[in-house]
């Protein structure tokens, strides 16, 4: 859609509706209080019309279409634990995995460019989605065996303070976790190294000249070096929940419905239950 094409469009709204949608001037300012509510409306309508479609498509072929999730680093290697299980019960859906912070993760699910998310649950505002615990997220110093901390079984939030860190960047939720955490120890984190990407941290520390601090759930899913340990960080011994979250909408899509009824069932097997 052309310019021209989208500022006609929003005029005639305005006409209809009679009242203004838009600040203008010479460039788009954003929208007044009335232009925000008919942007609320206009993601419902989009969304329910996009619910509809596929509703009616599971009708005829069974669940199928594009399930797009968004997914905070750390928690990208866990994904394959959703994404394969569903596919064994839904073959002909197609996805797109993205990796994104968790304030993304909510922009994106409120502007419908993903249909659910893989992030945190229970440190920072989620907005309104509907959410399904899948783990508990434990932290673990991993380093070289040769480095201070090597021999250790564990290891306190101050001693880690003291090493030189690679870390995610402070846009990451993670990385605002664990330096809350490191603060609070009475450290003052000064990373040697910082990345957005869970794959440059991990690259570093198998070279055993780096630590880093990540979930005891990516070191489970990740392959280690043998003189590269994973331990376990105490004083605290801090777990955050991590799990999916997908828009607040009633009715779902069948492909959402179907993710949820598979997050839930992961949820059970990673606990050590049985789904019932």
């Amino acid at each position: 859609m052309t310019q021209p094409t989208l500022s006609a469009g929003v005029k005639q709204l305005e006409d209809a509706l009679g009242v203004r949608l838009v600040e203008r001037g010479a460039r788009f300012h954003g929208f007044t209080p009335e232009g925000m509510r008919a942007l609320e409306w206009a993601r419902r309508i989009v969304g329910d019309a996009r619910a509809m479609r596929q509703d009616i498509d599971a009708l005829k072929r069974g669940v199928v279409g594009h399930l797009r999730i968004a997914v905070i680093p750390t928690a990208l290697p866990m994904v394959s634990q959703l994404t394969t299980p569903f596919r064994a019960q839904h073959p002909d859906v197609r996805f797109t995995i993205l990796s994104s912070t968790s304030l993304e993760i909510g922009s994106a699910l409120d502007n419908l460019e993903v249909d659910a998310g893989v992030t945190y649950l229970d440190n920072e505002p989620l907005g309104r989605v509907s959410v399904v615990p899948i783990w508990r997220e434990g932290y673990r110093l991993v380093t070289s065996a040769d480095d201070t901390f090597g021999d250790r079984d564990k290891v306190t939030w101050r001693e880690v303070s003291r090493l030189p860190l690679c870390l995610l960047t402070p846009n990451m939720q993670n990385r605002r976790i664990v330096e809350t955490l490191l603060r609070e120890a009475g450290g003052a984190p000064s990373p040697t190294l910082e990345s957005n990407s869970t794959e440059v941290l991990l690259s570093h520390v198998r070279t055993g000249a780096w630590s880093s601090v990540l979930p005891q759930s990516f070191g489970d899913s990740v392959s280690l070096p043998p003189r590269i340990r994973s331990i376990p960080i105490v004083d605290p011994e801090v777990v955050h929940t991590v799990g999916l979250v997908v828009p607040h909408r009633d009715p779902t899509t069948p492909a959402t419905t179907a993710l949820v009824a598979v997050a839930k069932a992961l949820a059970v097997k990673l606990s050590g239950g049985v789904e019932a």
